[in-house]
């Protein structure tokens, strides 16, 4: 009985800190973008008005989560969403 317990706190936890990570408003556009298609760095800062340095570090805060991958094409890396929890919380808050 204590390892469901145990299992669940765990599961509690990691959820938490998943919500904590995309708990930022750039982030959350970012994410809103993502989730209609994978998008490089200089597409993103051009959308968002932002330095491509603020945006590099939300997308190191998201991937670093397990939120987001970025896949290598040629020269440029492009971003996609793949947490299917946040995936659909995404479409839920939005």
């Amino acid at each position: 009985m204590m390892l469901d317990y145990a299992q669940k706190q765990a599961n509690y936890e990691d959820i938490a800190e998943r919500l904590r990570v995309i708990a930022h408003p750039v982030r959350l556009e970012l994410l809103s973008i993502l989730l209609q298609q994978p998008q490089n760095v200089t597409y993103l800062y051009g959308k968002l008005g932002l330095p491509q340095s603020t945006i590099s570090q939300h997308l190191a805060k998201l991937k670093a989560a397990g939120v987001l991958r970025g896949d290598r094409k040629g020269l440029e890396i492009f971003y996609r969403v793949t947490d299917n929890s946040i995936q659909h919380l995404m479409k839920v808050l939005t």
